[in-house]
Order: structure tokens, then sequence, then C-alpha cells
């Protein structure tokens, strides 16, 4: 799974562990937004999200865990785009030229997961 080295403790924090839990449940070829992931878990936001990936995230698929605008995370672009092109993630060029995800169709809302997760099945 993830690490679970916390700064302190030896633990990862809870919110933390929600976090890297559901960017592991986001399918291959799909993403959701920092938002995103903090609607899904109904608390924290997208910069409490965007901290947790950060600092525990690269044992996540965090490709999948994406800004609003669709462009990949500054100073992993060509990383990203490596993964993109692995999972056939919709991705579109700009008119400049840039790779930008192509977030209508590769966006994922998890509504199947949540409704599971609500009625007790994950």
């Amino acid at each position: 799974m993830y690490g679970t080295m916390g700064a302190m403790s030896g633990e990862l924090p809870e919110y933390a562990e929600r976090v890297l839990e559901a960017a592991e449940r986001i399918p291959p070829g799909r993403v959701m937004t920092y938002g995103d992931v903090a609607e899904w878990l109904g608390e924290g936001g997208p910069r409490q999200v965007g901290r947790v990936m950060a600092l525990y995230g690269g044992a996540v698929p965090w490709w999948r865990v994406v800004r609003a605008d669709g462009r990949p995370l500054p100073g992993s672009e060509v990383r990203a785009l490596e993964h993109y092109r692995a999972e056939a993630t919709p991705v579109r060029l700009t008119t400049a030229g840039e790779a930008r995800l192509d977030m209508p169709r590769a966006r994922w809302d998890g509504r199947e997961e949540r409704a599971a997760r609500d009625e007790g099945h994950i």
C-alpha cells in the first residue's frame, strides 16, 4: 500500500490516510481534482488534499489527483504524461501546444464508489 511514516508519531495522520485511500480508488485513465477528493471525503479542501499528496502521495497513483485546470503538476509533467499515456487518460493539446487533461472526459466523480461506501459495502 502506501507508506505510513508520519512526521513524529510514526503513523500517517487519519486525514492523510483517507486522502491516499481515495487516490487509490480512482480508476486508471480517470482523474479527480484536489477539490473533488475533499468533497468526496466530506472534509477538508483542495489545499489540504494537495498538502497530503505533496507529503505522502508518492506511493499512490498521484497523477490521478490533479489541479482543476487540467495541467500536470509542475515539475512532474513528463512523469505524469507517461502515466496518462500508459493508462489512456484523455489528454488534449492547447493552442500553445501544451498537454492538458481533457477534464470533461477524464474526470471521475466516484459516485458508484460513494454509493457503495455509504451503504457499507466498502
